[in-house]
């Protein structure tokens, strides 16, 4: 007879140090997604002692791999298979300005619709699942809602569907997708876990395996827009990550990325789409807006790995090579239009998307002398956009299309007195005030240039 696990022993064996069993913490979450109000198999009491004690003592490689497998079965999951492609994504911890995936996905839709299977299949397929904007970080869905009649809540025979025609889905978490996350994720920011290494695993790559991928490249932020507070922390995620990624069978990357400024032009929800819409529909390198530099160089490099990791680059460096000219030829911005269609958005905003931009004010900030720009907190830059309306502050909070704002300099460019620095936009004339004073604070021209980190900090592969 097969002893049963209580809850409360999973919690006091964790507290005290102990290495839980597979079969305590598979208890653990069947019982979490399974109660319901007449059967309280686990008490939300319960399952916040878990989280502190996790917190606390953490996780062996053995029990986080438990945990998100634990997890990621929890409920529904794509099957990928009878599509017979090669099925890979990529995450970001979030950033401010942090835009990459509305570059990636068409970019490696295009790579597999110029060479399908024998049975007409893009021989790449990108099932992306992402999130929504809390904190001082933006999400990919909100931005996505910004473009009228796109839908991202498309059901798991809708993703099949999207894959099979046009190689990405750009979609949100299902309600029966990964519920075990759902449930946790609410009482994180409830317990003060939040910021568990292990706990983060779990969440991120629960829900990713939960897609059926081969491949897995990982955007781990660092620096002060960066969740993750220092370096050290960051690299730790990023290790967590790949070491449970590979567990699970899915080859793992992760990039270790600099986030000392905001990412590109434009940080908010329709400017992000905006800008990243002007990149694919550039013919020329000197078509470019200069403040996308940086967004470029990340979106190719992450692509260069995936399209590495999925056959169609001997190397990373001539997938991001490949990459670049996937964009310039505009294949790309083919394969955009062809996800934002099949996701029933309206594909003839982007003739013209600087006239979608439609805020109620703006205001201009400039440089009172002359100088580097030499630093900013950029996470008080996110907190800034958020205050403007782009963000919320819990789930739930609406967010506002045409809020946000626009870089005019970067870290290290010379700045004259009286140049522009950064432009507010709002649909609310009223919020203008305090993200100025916090965008005043935080921008600081200096006599001298500043030493700039490297983009890429560092690569953490299974080796």
């Amino acid at each position: 007879m097969t002893q049963t696990i209580h809850p409360l022993d999973v919690v006091l064996h964790k507290r005290d140090g102990r290495v839980l069993t597979d079969d305590e913490i598979q208890a653990f979450i069947h019982a979490l997604v399974h109660r319901t109000p007449q059967n309280q198999l686990v008490t939300d009491a319960q399952i916040a002692a878990f989280l502190m004690a996790v917190f606390h003592r953490g996780l062996t490689p053995q029990e986080l791999a438990t945990l998100t497998s634990a997890m990621r079965y929890s409920g529904e999951t794509f099957d990928a298979s009878p599509l017979h492609t090669f099925t890979v994504d990529k995450h970001s911890t979030g950033g401010v300005g942090d835009k990459t995936s509305l570059l990636i996905a068409p970019i490696l839709a295009a790579a597999g619709l110029a060479s399908p299977t024998p049975a007409g299949i893009p021989s790449i397929c990108v099932p992306m699942i992402s999130g929504r904007s809390l904190g001082h970080t933006g999400g990919t869905l909100d931005k996505l809602e910004t473009i009228p009649g796109f839908n991202t809540q498309l059901t798991l025979d809708q993703i099949f569907l999207s894959l099979e025609k046009c190689g990405a889905a750009l979609v949100g978490q299902t309600p029966r997708l990964v519920p075990a996350d759902r449930i946790l994720y609410a009482l994180r920011d409830h317990t003060g876990t939040v910021e568990s290494p292990y706990l983060i695993t779990a969440s991120i790559m629960s829900k990713k395996l939960a897609e059926d991928l081969n491949a897995l490249v990982l955007d781990v932020k660092t620096g002060s827009g960066a969740f993750m507070p220092t370096y050290e922390q960051s690299k730790l995620l990023a290790e967590l990550m790949v070491q449970t990624g590979e567990s699970s069978g899915t080859r793992t990357i992760a990039l270790l990325t600099n986030h000392d400024e905001p990412l590109g032009r434009f940080a908010g929800n329709w400017v992000e789409v905006w800008e990243c819409v002007d990149i694919m529909r550039a013919r020329r390198i000197e078509d470019r807006h200069p403040m996308s530099a940086d967004l470029i160089q990340l979106s190719n490099i992450l692509s260069g790995w995936m399209l590495h990791l999925a056959g169609h680059a001997p190397t990373p460096e001539a997938g991001a090579k490949l990459s670049d000219e996937l964009l310039l030829s505009g294949a790309a911005f083919k394969a955009w239009l062809r996800i934002v269609a099949i996701q029933c958005g309206d594909v003839s905003l982007f003739h013209d998307p600087a006239a979608h931009h439609q805020p109620t004010a703006s205001r201009t900030l400039t440089a009172t002398h002359a100088g580097y720009l030499a630093s900013m907190d950029c996470k008080q830059v996110g907190w800034a956009v958020q205050r403007l309306g782009a963000g919320r502050a819990k789930p739930g909070d609406p967010v506002s299309a045409h809020a946000g704002i626009e870089m005019h300099a970067k870290l290290g460019d010379p700045i004259k007195a009286g140049q522009p620095l950064v432009t507010l936009f709002t649909e609310d004339v009223s919020l203008l005030d305090e993200p100025e004073a916090m965008l005043r604070e935080t921008l600081h021209i200096a006599a001298t240039p500043p030493q700039l980190q490297p983009s890429i900090r560092e690569v953490i592969t299974r080796s």
